[in-house]
């Protein structure tokens, strides 16, 4: 499994996809290999994915430190501690200054199994940004 074979399947599934959304997939070359795929009609929150050896990543970008309230930073990072669990396939993490949300699956998953991970992670993507507005400026 690789980035160029995930690229070539989902650019390949046109309206045969399971999940009903259409991928539009860029590989990215540099020291670690990343394809960015984005879905018809969410072009604002594409999604990063990246093979290792053991995993398949995918990460969406959902906004940075400078977005947030200062006044209600604390109360965002609890409620996104408390939304962490009941949200399938789904985290939260922290790139430098930018809140993430991500997903991994085995390097053994198949196809079907990365488009609906890319599916559900940019619906929690979409849940996520309309449930922590009230956190953002």
């Amino acid at each position: 499994m690789n980035i160029h074979k995930i690229a070539h399947h989902l650019n390949g599934l046109t309206d045969n996809s399971d999940t009903g959304l259409l991928f539009d997939c860029q590989p990215i070359s540099g020291e670690v290999d990343v394809l960015q795929i984005t879905l018809s009609g969410r072009e604002e929150l594409p999604v990063f994915v990246s093979v290792t050896d053991d995993q398949v990543i995918c990460i969406t970008y959902l906004w940075g430190e400078e977005e947030v309230k200062s006044e209600q930073r604390v109360a965002m990072l609890e409620a996104m501690l408390e939304m962490n669990i009941p949200m399938p396939l789904s985290s939260f993490s922290k790139i430098a200054d930018k809140y993430v949300i991500f997903g991994a699956l085995a390097i053994s998953s198949t196809f079907s199994d990365i488009e609906h991970e890319l599916a559900v992670l940019s619906n929690n993507a979409i849940e996520v940004i309309d449930d922590m507005g009230e956190f953002l400026i």
